[in-house]
């Protein structure tokens, strides 16, 4: 996790960019000042910014952002986490040319950080209030996580439209997900139900993985497949119902990106 000079180090980052940024584009200069160049840190940054996504006619702007600074007060994981996805989409997304970009406009970004903060709510007992958040994450950014989900730091979720993620999902640290994956179970079975994801995993584009299945680390899971057994560490698969199909000596596919098949 990071010491606090590293969290210096990605906040003032960030402030540089927004500075830089409402230089070149004055129409925005506002959503830079609010969002960004008022703020004493990033907790704080985000919870303006999601707050304001958020914000339904049931649940004013003002209470969501307190709840949201509350969380990131008390949690202080969750703010360490969102630095790791930062880092991780800025080096592993070549449209994403700064700190300040996923912050602003991305949406898989934006619906992990909600969930973040969903999923604290939910181990503190205030259920309730974490199902309502995943309500609205599901109809403003078209990303459904259930907060008892565990889901570790380092993830870019590209695009992320449509993304699911069960009741008792598991993501590892590490990992890259792209759009319309589902991460379900195979019926109505109760319990543990829902697919186990290690570290350094890729997952391309509607890939479904379906029920208490494992993907070893390293492992590789091709566009559109269908995965309803276990993938072994730093295998690649693809089809419908996916099949082994090669051994990558690639040590870590979330990072390279490479969705080869070879």
């Amino acid at each position: 996790m990071f010491a606090m000079s590293e969290k210096d180090i990605v906040w003032e980052q960030l402030r540089s960019e927004a500075e830089q940024a409402a230089r070149r584009e004055p129409a925005l200069s506002n959503l830079f000042e609010e969002v960004v160049l008022r703020q004493d840190s990033l907790e704080q940054a985000l919870a303006v910014r999601l707050s304001r996504k958020l914000a339904y006619h049931a649940t004013p702007e003002g209470y969501l952002n307190e709840v949201f600074a509350e969380v990131f007060r008390n949690s202080p994981k969750v703010g360490e986490q969102v630095r790791h996805d930062i880092m991780a989409i800025n080096e592993r997304d070549p449209a994403c040319r700064s700190y300040l970009t996923p912050v602003l406009y991305y949406k898989g970004f934006q619906a992990i950080t909600c969930y973040r903060l969903a999923h604290q709510l939910w181990n503190q007992g205030r259920e309730e209030l974490a199902l309502y958040l995943q309500s609205l994450i599901s109809e403003v950014f078209a990303v459904d996580i259930h907060p008892a989900a565990r889901i570790g730091c380092g993830l870019l979720l590209d695009h992320a439209t449509s993304f699911v993620a069960g009741e008792t999902s598991v993501i590892e640290n590490h990992v890259s997900i792209l759009h319309e994956v589902t991460l379900g179970g195979t019926g109505k079975v109760a319990g543990d139900r829902h697919p186990k994801v290690r570290h350094n995993v890729l997952i391309g584009a509607g890939a479904k993985l379906l029920g208490n299945i494992e993907i070893g680390e390293g492992a590789k899971i091709g566009a559109g497949s269908v995965v309803v057994e276990d993938v072994p560490p730093h295998a690649t698969v693809v089809g419908v119902p996916a099949v082994v199909v090669a051994f990558t000596k690639d040590l870590d596919p979330a990072q390279s990106m490479d969705q080869r098949i070879c």
